[in-house]
């Protein structure tokens, strides 16, 4: 589960207080020990009983412009400082089954029942309310290759609330929580790793009745786009796409690339021979990827070949 933190500090601390001291005392959120010791000064901000409250009032009279031009995240979410420095520092408000957002628009927004890790490392402090609840599970990122169905050693660790002044530190690749409703709307603050590495990283979606990944949940822009190159980037599209899948440091963009290489060729054996190559790739995503998407074609191959020119799927 993620690392408890003890954190009995009683002083309590402005948002600006906190970023002064993010700021002046050298944080490094990839390194564990260092990112948890930040793990005290998030607790002097908790102990502040009004500035979320104040900071919130202010955001409403000026339009929430601030958080119209800074936050990236969905409703859920109210952002509270933006650094430079490769972190920032956010608050999340954790409905209860029973409140009118949840009644009217679901918990999809806030990934209840939806077991997970991050691509990324944050700390969190419960600050209003009871906190949620999650079931905890740990594993090893560097034993899984990364694709849908893929068998995972999950470790179930055990069932807890973010309790009110609980500090807790979620290690990137290692922790993963299934998200239970509070049993009253809850606020939790988080200071969170912010890298642009973050995007390439892999965060899954796991099954944890079958012990699987469920669905890769990164998202890239870099997907599409590299669909588009290979269908109408011409030579130097397909030079760019022939060197992506080569040698891109991400192997889920190799993949991308050497997907949008198949889908570009017309002929089904062309295709093929494309998905052959990729299964003989070093990368081991690669290689299963390219290997899984041969043989869906190939399950399928009597219907395409029947199926008029027009319903042929990319």
């Amino acid at each position: 589960m993620p690392r408890l933190i003890a954190a009995d500090a009683q002083e309590s601390w402005t948002l600006a207080e906190l970023v002064e001291h993010v700021e002046t005392t050298g944080l490094d959120t990839r390194d564990e020990d260092n990112f948890a010791h930040f793990g005290l000064a998030l607790k002097k901000l908790a102990n502040n009983r009004f500035f979320l409250a104040d900071l919130m009032i202010a955001e409403l009279k000026d339009r929430c412009d601030d958080q119209v031009r800074d936050n990236q995240y969905s409703a859920q979410v109210v952002m509270l400082h933006v650094s430079n420095s490769g972190y920032l520092i956010r608050a999340n408000f954790w409905p209860a089954m029973q409140d009118s957002v949840i009644r009217h628009s679901g918990t999809d927004p806030f990934l209840y029942h939806v077991p997970h890790d991050h691509n990324f490392s944050f700390l969190t402090v419960g600050y209003l309310g009871s906190g949620y609840w999650s079931d905890y599970y740990e594993y090893d990122y560097g034993e899984v290759v990364g694709y849908p169905g893929e068998p995972v050693n999950l470790k179930f660790v055990e069932k807890a609330r973010l309790d009110r002044g609980k500090v807790m530190l979620y290690r990137a690749h290692r922790d993963i929580h299934l998200q239970l409703p509070a049993d009253d709307m809850s606020v939790s603050l988080n200071i969170l790793e912010t890298s642009p590495s973050a995007t390439f990283r892999d965060q899954y979606r796991f099954d944890v009745e079958t012990n699987r990944i469920a669905a890769v949940m990164t998202r890239m822009s870099l997907e599409p786009m590299l669909a588009l190159a290979a269908q109408f980037g011409g030579e130097a599209g397909a030079a760019l796409l022939a060197d992506f899948a080569a040698g891109h440091p991400s192997d889920r963009v190799r993949w991308f690339a050497l997907k949008a290489r198949a889908a570009a060729s017309a002929a089904l054996d062309d295709r093929l021979a494309v998905y052959a190559e990729g299964a003989r790739s070093d990368s081991l995503l690669v290689a299963a990827m390219a290997k899984r998407e041969a043989e869906r074609i190939e399950a399928g191959r009597a219907w395409i070949a029947a199926a008029p020119p027009d319903v042929v799927p990319a």
